[in-house]
């Protein structure tokens, strides 16, 4: 049975999509998807209780999802153009397909652990892409073909550690980066309690109270980022700044950053 988090960001994202009928039949399939999820539930165990890390099951995906739709989304109210739309070869619809499909299986190689999960990953959604793309749009072998193609170049790359070139894996990239905020690390903080290398993640994480996305001022995307302690900032610029600097996205996005009841600091 799904999670009361879960129905939560599965509602949002289908109010985010209410205007884009074939992105809304697609979340639909895979939110229904009952071998999508089991491999979720179970990446998340093995982060969580196997490897004493943080999310990174059916709650995460699903959040990347949503942080990645309303980033498309304010791109094309500022009319850029994504990857596939300045190529020519595929459209905005397109584009917000890949994202989905990369949004809730970038992180299925953590059934099998954290080194290199990006390209475990892409082995696990390759087959459950290619099924539901054939029932969205099984008389159409050009968008299987470049949707496809899309959502994997984004999985690859969503650990910044392989260089990628489409707007739209950029912004996968830093969806995820995103999606960092103290519920993320609840768990995690709950039942690993001996000290270990890397629970400066959790701790880092566990300080983030907040994270906006929405309209810049001066580019399109901004994220407004609110935190409990200086903790914080190591997440923001050991992580989150490390994906937007790999992103090709990056020079649309303002960034700032601040502990509650201080100014924030401007880093992008």
């Amino acid at each position: 049975m799904k999670s009361v988090k879960e129905v939560a960001i599965e509602t949002k994202i289908l109010s985010r999509l209410k205007n884009n009928p074939v992105c809304l039949e697609l979340v639909n399939y895979l939110f229904a998807d009952e071998e999508l999820q089991e491999m979720q539930e179970y990446a998340n165990n093995v982060s969580i209780k196997r490897l004493g890390y943080n999310d990174h099951g059916p709650v995460h995906m699903r959040q990347v999802v949503s942080n990645s739709i309303k980033m498309l989304n304010l791109l094309h109210e500022a009319n850029i153009p994504t990857s596939l739309e300045k190529e020519e070869i595929g459209t905005f619809e397109d584009s917000m397909c890949a994202v989905i499909l990369a949004g809730m299986m970038h992180d299925l190689g953590m059934t099998i652990g954290r080194q290199g999960h990006e390209d475990m990953s892409v082995i696990f959604a390759k087959p459950m892409i290619e099924r539901t793309l054939m029932h969205i749009f099984p008389d159409d072998l050009h968008r299987r073909v470049i949707i496809r193609a899309l959502a994997i170049e984004a999985i690859i790359g969503h650990m910044s550690s392989k260089k990628i070139h489409s707007i739209e894996a950029g912004i996968l990239l830093i969806a995820d980066g995103c999606d960092m905020t103290k519920g993320r690390a609840r768990i995690p903080l709950a039942i690993n309690t001996t000290p270990k290398v890397g629970d400066i993640h959790k701790y880092s994480a566990n300080a983030i109270n907040r994270i906006g996305i929405h309209r810049g001022e001066r580019k399109p995307i901004r994220i407004d980022i609110e935190m409990s302690g200086d903790v914080g900032f190591f997440q923001i610029e050991e992580v989150l700044l490390t994906k937007i600097d790999s992103s090709p996205a990056k020079q649309y996005v303002e960034l700032y950053a601040g502990v509650t009841g201080q100014e924030s600091k401007c880093y992008l």
